[in-house]
């Protein structure tokens, strides 16, 4: 805990008021700290916190026997705390964390309806992802809550949700969703504005809420990993590659370096097409249609030797428990090597017709503008928070493997606004471009995975964190297994809770028509959040 002496004497004062958590617990969330609190010292330990420079990063229940551990992971310098404490299932109270992190809001809230965890001090008692699925009282993350729900008629609409409004002369409102024009999922947005200035927006989501920690109770680490690569769709890699990480460190299994660097060069495939697929949208929404279509043409191409190597034009399955579940070649990655000339090549000609485009600078520059004290204040990671002076990326600044060997580029910028963020995107595209040569150039010999281990008695307890850089940001996923080794408690984080409060900010003062690209380019997974 050296690095973590930012309290010294209250830390010996709560060695004796721990409360009790299993034994051995910090060890198996290593890399991460953990840090045992009595539930009164809770709130105390976010202001301390605050107060010396963390980040909030995420906070999650665990139903056990007639109480509720609660973890919240905080971040220094790539370096993980997770605070521990534990309420009684019968009267589950405990400070917010809210009012030192405002980051922490919606995750509360999320705890509040799931677990029925209540939060002292929590600016906002409405509920967040209910949605009128499931009565009052009653907790779909408690042990004692059927999978498949308590009612069989159809849930009613959600249609008295409190909006906060704005009043005043000329004030009017915008509803806007859930149900949108084009394929993209339910997130409802509700405007209040004057003339065509925003005023304020606030976002309602959870409409495709899935249930995603309930029904990975029971499942076996190859089920769990195929669930985890489904909590959103664009991120299948990422979120499964953090999912695998945690069960591996529950397991002590070290996935060997062949499997690794596979992983990375995944990782880096996902956040290329995703990139390519947003700036082309971007520049879309402001009537330059000729980058949408050559974007999508490079996103499209990608994606087809996606397929054509590794099975998925998405990636889904590719990383398993204990490595990957495909092999590279010589052929496949001579293939790939070439296709990265060609793709650099293209960008070359590419976005310097976007820098030099005036119509396309008058519509980006200055718009959305996220400034960089709101960034810190709301924890947003990713390109969204590089865009805006948040130089962090887990790749280099926690060096998990292969990247804690390589020597990781990470673009960063302070303008904060549309323009920036597609910057940073451009610029993380030619960044993983050389890492990928890189990756493919050092690729080691050796199996790309291991047989997963028996957990039916295991020796210790069996838990474990993962942190990755996923295309949008940070994820961390937290895993526990039961005592015959099946998942009983999964919670994948996504950069998405984040992003989402950030649009809701950074809109204020632009016009109503700038809003499409505003939200573009912060691109939240409803998916990814809506779990």
């Amino acid at each position: 805990m050296s690095r973590f002496n930012w309290l010294a004497e209250y830390l010996a004062r709560l060695e004796e008021q721990r409360v009790s958590v299993r034994s051995g617990d910090a060890a198996c969330l290593s890399p991460a700290h953990c840090l045992f609190l009595d539930a009164e010292d809770w709130g105390k330990a976010a202001r301390v916190a605050a107060e010396s420079g963390f980040r909030w990063a995420g906070i999650w229940g665990d139903p056990v026997a007639e109480g509720i551990v609660i973890r919240a992971a905080l971040v220094q310098g790539g370096d993980y705390l997770v605070l521990v404490t534990e309420v009684p299932l019968k009267n589950p109270l405990i400070a917010s964390h809210t009012p030192p992190f405002p980051a922490a809001n919606r995750m509360e809230r999320h705890l509040q309806d799931l677990l029925g965890i209540g939060f002292l001090d929590h600016p906002d008692d409405r509920r967040w992802t209910r949605h009128q699925a499931w009565p009052e009282g009653r907790y779909p993350l408690r042990t004692d809550f059927p999978v498949a729900g308590e009612s069989q008629r159809r849930t009613p609409a959600d249609s008295d949700y409190p909006f906060v409004q704005v009043l005043g002369s000329g004030v009017y409102e915008i509803p806007v969703g859930p149900v949108h024009a084009g394929i993209i999922e339910p997130g409802h947005f509700r405007f209040q504005a004057v003339g065509e200035e925003v005023l304020q927006l606030e976002a309602h989501l959870g409409y495709v809420h899935k249930g995603i920690e309930k029904i990975a109770v029971g499942r076996d680490p190859v089920g769990l990993a195929r669930l985890a690569g489904r909590v959103s769709g664009d991120t299948t890699v990422a979120h499964t590659w953090a999912a695998c990480m945690a069960m591996e460190r529950a397991a002590g299994v070290v996935v060997p370096a062949r499997g690794l660097v596979i992983r990375a060069v995944l990782a880096e495939r996902e956040r290329i097409a995703n990139h390519l697929g947003d700036i082309g949208a971007i520049c879309n929404d402001v009537g330059f249609a000729f980058a949408q279509l050559q974007f999508s043409r490079l996103r499209e191409q990608w994606l087809r030797d996606n397929q054509s190597v590794f099975g998925h034009r998405l990636l889904m399955d590719c990383i398993v428990p204990g490595g990957v579940g495909c092999d590279l070649g010589d052929q496949h990655k001579a293939a790939l090597q070439s296709s990265f000339g060609v793709l650099s090549r293209e960008l070359d000609d590419l976005l310097p017709i976007l820098d030099d485009h005036s119509s396309l600078e008058d519509r980006l520059v200055s718009t959305g503008t996220f400034c960089a004290t709101d960034a810190k204040r709301l924890g947003v990671l990713g390109y969204l928070g590089k865009a805006s002076g948040q130089d962090y990326d887990v790749r280099r600044d926690h060096g998990y493997a292969p990247y804690d060997e390589l020597e990781v580029a990470s673009p960063c910028r302070d303008e904060g606004d549309v323009a920036a963020r597609l910057q940073i995107r451009a610029d993380e595209i030619r960044d993983s471009l050389q890492l990928l040569d890189r990756l493919l150039q050092r690729l080691p010999t050796g199996p790309v995975g291991l047989p997963w281990p028996d957990l039916s008695k295991p020796q210790r307890p069996a838990v474990g964190l993962g942190v990755v850089e996923g295309w949008r940001g940070e994820i961390i996923s937290y895993v526990r297994f039961d005592a015959h080794g099946r998942v009983a408690r999964f919670f994948p984080r996504d950069p998405s809770w984040f992003s989402w409060p950030a649009l809701e900010q950074l809109i204020r003062d632009n016009i109503v028509p700038d809003f499409p690209v505003c939200n573009k380019s912060i691109n939240g997974s409803y998916s990814g959040q809506d779990l």
